[in-house]
C-alpha cells in the first residue's frame, strides 16, 4: 500500500483564501500516520512529513471539500493543464461552488430590486431569497460543517452560515440570500484573482521548450532528430536555428551568433557566442546556427533549477504572513464570542430589543449577526502572500532569484551592505587597460590609434596565444577587441621563464613578455616607464614589459577593472536608503582605496582573509543591525552565512548552481544595478503590505462602529469585506509589474 513517507508531496486544488489552508492543515494533521503537515496558500503545495497512507490524506483533503491533482507536486505539464481559465466568468463557471453562485445571484434579483430598492413585500420574493441563499450557501454550510466536525474549529465559513441562518429566523430573507450570494461570489473572485498571482511562475515554465533537434551521426551522414528535452543525455549535440529558443545548457560546438539571455539574467543585451562558449536553455537564438554539447540534464540545467527555486520561495511564509495567520487562528473564535456579548449584553442589562422592534430600526440579534459578517479576515488573511508571490515572481523573470519572503521582508530593512571586492565590484578577470609603446606619445588611454602600440600589441598576443596563464587570456582579447588577432601568426618555440614571462618567436623575430621585476635586472628600459610601473603596481595593477629582438619595445598594463555597473548602482542604493556601502577585500589597503574611490563605497577594510570577513561582517552588525552581504557564492560562503541577506552576484559567471544555493538572493547576471531594483522591490512590497493591512482593519472598524450603532447592514457589510479582498489582491498583484 502506497505510504506518504517523510516530505510527501500534493498538489491541492479549489484555495481561494490562506483561510482554506489552514482548515486542510488542521483536518490533515489528525490524520493517522501524519507527524505535521503545511499547506502553502501561494503554491497549493502541501507537505506531509511522516508514514501515513497516501490514500488517507488525500480523501481527507476530498472531506474537506478539496482534491489533488499532482502528488508529486513537481510536474509542471500537470501543473499547466489546471492553469486558470482566462476571465472571471469562465472561472465562475468552472467550479460547481460558484456555478450555484451564479444561479444564486439570479434568484436574489426580485429581492434586491423590489424588496431592498423598491420597498415592496411579498412572499414569493422571500422563498426566492431563501432558495438563493440554499443555493449558492450549500457548499459553504457544507464547509462550515466539515470545519466543526472534522477540525473541531471555527473558520470564516462558519461565520457566514450562522449569520445566513439567524437571519432568516429574524425574518430578514433577503439579506440571509444576499450574504451568501456575494459571500460566495468574492471566494470565487478571490479564487480567481490569487490562481493569477499562484500561476504567475508559468510565465517563468513557458520559456523552456519542450522540443530539440538532436544531431546523430551515422558515418558521414548527419541526421536531425526532433526529440523531447527529457530524451537528451549529457554529450548530445542539438541543433539551434536563427530565431529559436536554446532548448539545453551546454557548450558551443560549431557556428557562431548572438545570444539574448534576459530569460535567465534579465538583460536584454545581445552576447556574442563562439565555440566554446557556454550556453543557457531558454536564451534565444540570433541569426546564426549553432550545435551545442548538452552540459545538463533538462531537470539540472540553468531554466529548471530558476523555476524550482522561485517554486520553494513561494513556499516560505513572510514573518509579517505567519504572524497574521497566527493571529487569524485565534481572531475567529473571539469574534464569535463577542458578537454572543453584543447580542446578550445590551438586552439583559441595558434592556435592549433582541428582536427588530420595526423595519427602521435593527434589533441586539440583528447587530451581533452583521459582527460576524463585518469580522471576516478574509481580506487580512490574504494581504501579504498575494503580495510577496508578486513581488518574487517579478524579480525572477528580472534574473533576481529571492529564496523567499522572510528574506524579501529582511532586505526591506536593510541599512547596510558589505560588498567582496574581486569578483563583485570588479570583473574578477584581469582586462588590458593601458598598453604604451616607448615611441608613443600618445597617453595611454589615447593609445589603441598608435600604430606602434597595436603592432606591439599583436606581437604579443602571438606570442600568448600559446600561453594558458590567465594574463595571456587579457592581451589575447584586447588584441582581439582591436582586429589584430590575423595580423600575426601564432608564436613557434613559445616557452614560459617560470615566474617571469613567456618567449617565443613570431614571424622570424624573438619576442619577451615579461614582468617589470625580470626586465629590472635582464633588460635595460627607460627610468620614465620604469617609474610608471612602480606607481602602476601599487594601484594594484600588473605591468607587462615587451622585448623584440633584445630591444624594450614598451608595456602593457594589465588590471582586474571595475565593473561597468557597479558605480550607478550603488548610487542608487545611496538614493533608496542604503547609508553604509562596505568594501572588503584581501588587498592592500592602497589598492582597495582605488577601486573604492572609483565605485563610490563608504567605508573600505583591507587585508581581510575570508575567517577575517565574517569578523568584519559581525563588527557591521554590532554596530548598524541588519548588514547584507554581496560576494560570488562560493568563496564568500562564510561571510554571506553570516550576514542576514546574502546576496551572490554572477551566477551565470560565477558557478551558476553553487551560487544559487548557497545564497538567500542571486543575481544571475553581472549587473549590480539589479541589486538595486531588488532593495527598491523589496520596499514596495513592505509598503503594499503594509497598506493592505491597514486598509484591512480601517473597513473592519468602519463597519464595525456602523453595524454597532444599528446603521450597517448584512449585505453591505459583506459587500465590502468583498471589495476589501478584492482591492488588497490587486494591490499586492501590482508588484508583478513593479518597473516593469
Amino acid at each position: 500500500m502506497s505510504v506518504a513517507t517523510y516530505k510527501t508531496k500534493f498538489k491541492v486544488t479549489g484555495l481561494d483564501c490562506p483561510s482554506c489552508a489552514k482548515t486542510i492543515e488542521t483536518g490533515v494533521n489528525q490524520v493517522d500516520g501524519v507527524e505535521s503537515c503545511q499547506l502553502n496558500f501561494n503554491t497549493g503545495t502541501l507537505k506531509v512529513d511522516g508514514v501515513a497512507e497516501e490514500q488517507a490524506v488525500i480523501e481527507r483533503i476530498r472531506e474537506l471539500g478539496h482534491d489533488v491533482v499532482d502528488q508529486t507536486g513537481a510536474d509542471h505539464a500537470s501543473e499547466e493543464s489546471s492553469a486558470p481559465p482566462s476571465n472571471f466568468f469562465q472561472f465562475l463557471w468552472s467550479r460547481t461552488d460558484t456555478r450555484l453562485a451564479l444561479f444564486g445571484a439570479i434568484l436574489i434579483l426580485p429581492g434586491l430590486i423590489f424588496q431592498e430598492i423598491g420597498q415592496m413585500e411579498h412572499w414569493l420574493i422571500n422563498i426566492l431569497s431563501v432558495a438563493a441563499m440554499l443555493v449558492a450557501g450549500w457548499p459553504v454550510a457544507q464547509s462550515a460543517w466539515r470545519a466543526v466536525k472534522i477540525n473541531r474549529e471555527i473558520n470564516i465559513n462558519v461565520l457566514m452560515t450562522i449569520a445566513a441562518i439567524g437571519a432568516v429566523i429574524i425574518g430578514a430573507y433577503t439579506e440571509a440570500g444576499m450574504v451568501m450570494v456575494l459571500f460566495a461570489m468574492g471566494e470565487g473572485l478571490e479564487g480567481y484573482t490569487a490562481s493569477r498571482a499562484r500561476n504567475s511562475i508559468r510565465s517563468l515554465m513557458t520559456l523552456q521548450p519542450n522540443q530539440a533537434i538532436r544531431l546523430i551521426q551515422h558515418g558521414d551522414q548527419t541526421i536531425e532528430e526532433q526529440v523531447n528535452i527529457n530524451e537528451l543525455q549529457i554529450g548530445d549535440t542539438v541543433l539551434v536555428k536563427p530565431g529559436e529558443r536554446i532548448p539545453m545548457d551546454g557548450q558551443v560546438e560549431r557556428g557562431q551568433s548572438a545570444v539574448n539571455q534576459a530569460p535567465i539574467t534579465g538583460e536584454s543585451k545581445l552576447i556574442d557566442k563562439t565555440a566554446g562558449e557556454t550556453v543557457f536553455a531558454s536564451s534565444i537564438n540570433g541569426e546564426g546556427v549553432l550545435e551545442i554539447k548538452v552540459s545538463h540534464l533538462a531537470s539540472d540545467n540553468t531554466i529548471s533549477r530558476l523555476i524550482k527555486l522561485v517554486e520553494d520561495a513561494q513556499e516560505k511564509r513572510a514573518p509579517t504572513q505567519r504572524f497574521i495567520d497566527k493571529f487569524a487562528q485565534y481572531y475567529t473564535p473571539a469574534v464569535v464570542a463577542l458578537a454572543l456579548l453584543v447580542i446578550i449584553i445590551p438586552t439583559l442589562l441595558f434592556g435592549q430589543p433582541f428582536w427588530n422592534p420595526n423595519e427602521e430600526t435593527f434589533g441586539w440579534l440583528y447587530r451581533g449577526l452583521a459582527l460576524l459578517v463585518v469580522a471576516c479576515p478574509c481580506a487580512l488573511v490574504i494581504s501579504t502572500p498575494v503580495s510577496i508571490i508578486s513581488a518574487i515572481s517579478n524579480a525572477a523573470r528580472r534574473g533576481l532569484l529571492i529564496k523567499g519572503g522572510i528574506h524579501l521582508e529582511t532586505l526591506s530593512n536593510i541599512k547596510t551592505i558589505a560588498f567582496d571586492k574581486t569578483g563583485t565590484l570588479t570583473k574578477g578577470q584581469p582586462n588590458v587597460v593601458s598598453v604604451q609603446s616607448v615611441t608613443c606619445d600618445s597617453a595611454p588611454h589615447t593609445s589603441q590609434y598608435c600604430l606602434t602600440c597595436d603592432n606591439m600589441l599583436a606581437l604579443a598576443s602571438a606570442v600568448e596565444r600559446r600561453s594558458e596563464h590567465p594574463l595571456a587570456q587579457a592581451i589575447i582579447n584586447e588584441a582581439s577587441e582591436r582586429g589584430l588577432e590575423d595580423r600575426y601568426p601564432a608564436g613557434e618555440m613559445v616557452h614560459a621563464i617560470v615566474g617571469k614571462g613567456v618567449a617565443g618567436e613570431v614571424d622570424g623575430q624573438s619576442v619577451l613578455i615579461g614582468s617589470h621585476t625580470y626586465f629590472d635586472a635582464e633588460v635595460p628600459h627607460p627610468n620614465h616607464d620604469c617609474q610608471n610601473a612602480l606607481q602602476q603596481a601599487k594601484q594594484g595593477q600588473t605591468p607587462l614589459m615587451v622585448e623584440v629582438n633584445g630591444n624594450y619595445l614598451g608595456t602593457i598594463t594589465v588590471a582586474d577593472t571595475v565593473r561597468p555597473s557597479s558605480r550607478d548602482a550603488l548610487e542608487q542604493l545611496k538614493q533608496a536608503g542604503v547609508n553604509e556601502l562596505v568594501m572588503l577585500t584581501g588587498d592592500m589597503q592602497a589598492v582597495a582605496q582605488v577601486i573604492a574611490q572609483d565605485v563610490g563605497v563608504t567605508a573600505v577594510k583591507a587585508d581581510l582573509l575570508p575567517e577575517h570577513k565574517v569578523a568584519a561582517i559581525e563588527a557591521l552588525q554590532r554596530e548598524h543591525g541588519l548588514v547584507a552581504m554581496v560576494g560570488d557564492g562560493i568563496n564568500d560562503a562564510p561571510a554571506l552565512a553570516t550576514a542576514e541577506v546574502g546576496i551572490a552576484i554572477g551566477g551565470i559567471s560565477g558557478g551558476t548552481s553553487q551560487a544559487m544555493e548557497t545564497a538567500d538572493i542571486t543575481l544571475m547576471s553581472d549587473d549590480l544595478r539589479h541589486l538595486a531594483f531588488a532593495v527598491r522591490l523589496s520596499q514596495a512590497t513592505k509598503r503594499t503590505i503594509g497598506v493592505n493591512i491597514w486598509f484591512s482593519i480601517g473597513i473592519k472598524l468602519l463597519f464595525l462602529v456602523l453595524v454597532l450603532f444599528g446603521v450597517g447592514t448584512m449585505w453591505m457589510a459583506v459587500l465590502a469585506d468583498v471589495g476589501t479582498s478584492l482591492l488588497v489582491t490587486l494591490n499586492g498583484m501590482r508588484l508583478s509589474g513593479y518597473e516593469r
